[in-house]
């Protein structure tokens, strides 16, 4: 064992992390990332109603100083900020793991509210539970597939939202083992737990060929121009259409677990497939815009499953609100003909009659209809392709 190796193996016993180490961002191969932190007496604060971006939440010693392992990353951005100490702590008994920030949203929930389930393998004394802080969820606390996922992960311990400033006889934090940009990527003990605990009994069950829609969300999350378009053209070639927002998690997975080829709209949906992938799969994700978000799916999916997708990129333009567009909002216009080129190249399709090219004026039409909400004023945009 390397002299690195053995000082992040004593990291993820307990050891105390280097104070200059706490402040930068997580790293992928060791660190505070897999570290475990055991506090007497922690104090944690929850996030206000409608948080920003960045806000104060979290972890403080009894001290009340900042736990700067408890944290919130995304990218090389901590956006959870150190929160002042409260003066009246409701006491919580027992011995309890920080998850951190429970998300409502489906992708931020996969990539930045199960970051710290690794540690389930790793604890040395039973625990009474695992505590959030939540981030828009719901008012119960966990939507179905967070009791979904949480089941599928084996952990079945009482989840308890902290929605006053309370004071934890004992607390263990581990350290973040997964999210967004380079920590897709996730810690070894993140992606090990994945592996073993995951999904495990959840057996393949559906069609070779599988697309991955996003037609059916709604054009407020951005999506595919005539995405139905794309569907009947795939179906044609022996493909089923898959809304994975209509299933449970389980069927998702299964369907997922049993496909060879898969197809889909970049989304979401794709960090819960590249926790199950395997390296014997095709998989295409067709490009509905240019971000970090794209970077990260591969990242993740070639890091889990040993294999980067095809980025598949037939934009011929995007579409986007003339007023307080969000690149999430985005709809791309795809260049059918050229996709179909693509898919065929990579081996996805067949031959077969030639996919048409939409018509400028049916575009328009379309994008300025009441299914993009004409009232957001949707716009064309030169669109940029990777070099």
């Amino acid at each position: 064992m390397t002299q690195h190796a053995k000082h992040d193996a004593a990291q993820a016993r307990g050891a105390p992390v280097p104070e200059a180490e706490l402040t930068r961002p997580p790293r992928p191969h060791g660190g505070w990332s897999i570290s475990l932190s055991p506090l007497d007496k922690a104090q944690i604060l929850p996030a206000p109603a409608k948080p920003p971006l960045t806000f104060p939440t979290g972890v403080l010693t009894a001290a009340g100083a900042p736990v700067p392992q408890a944290a919130v990353w995304r990218n090389r951005r901590c956006i959870t900020l150190p929160p002042k100490p409260a003066q009246n702590l409701t006491p919580l008994e027992g011995t309890w793991l920080w998850g951190g920030l429970l998300y409502a949203h489906f992708g931020h929930f996969m990539c930045e509210s199960t970051t710290r389930l690794w540690a389930l393998d790793h604890l040395d004394t039973p625990v009474d539970g695992v505590l959030f802080v939540s981030k828009f969820a719901p008012e119960d606390g966990l939507a179905s597939y967070h009791r979904d996922f949480l089941r599928l992960m084996g952990c079945d311990l009482p989840v308890h939202i902290v929605d006053r400033p309370v004071s934890v006889e004992r607390l263990i934090v581990p350290g973040q083992g997964f999210g967004l940009g380079e920590m897709a990527a996730g810690t070894a003990p993140f992606r090990a737990a994945i592996q073993s605990r995951f999904a495990t009994g959840v057996a393949p069950r559906g069609d070779e060929k599988l697309y991955i829609s996003r037609s059916a969300i709604g054009p407020r999350r951005g999506g595919l121009l005539f995405e139905t378009v794309l569907e009947d053209h795939l179906r044609t070639q022996g493909y089923t259409i898959f809304h994975p927002q209509k299933h449970p998690l389980e069927e998702q997975i299964a369907r997922y677990k049993a496909a060879r080829h898969i197809l889909a709209a970049e989304g979401s949906a794709l960090h819960l497939l590249a926790m199950v992938a395997r390296r014997d799969q095709r998989i295409g994700m067709i490009l509905r815009r240019r971000s970090g978000a794209t970077d990260t799916i591969s990242l993740h999916l070639r890091s889990f499953a040993g294999q980067a997708p095809d980025q598949i990129e037939a934009i011929s333009r995007t579409w986007m609100p003339a007023e307080g567009g969000r690149k999430h909002m985005s709809v791309a216009e795809l260049d059918f003909p050229v996709l179909q080129r693509q898919l065929r190249g990579l081996g996805y399709i067949a031959d077969g009659p030639d996919w048409p090219a939409i018509p400028d004026a049916t575009a328009r039409q379309e994008v300025h209809s009441a299914r993009f909400r004409r009232m957001m004023n949707y716009q064309p945009t030169a669109y940029q392709s990777a070099p």
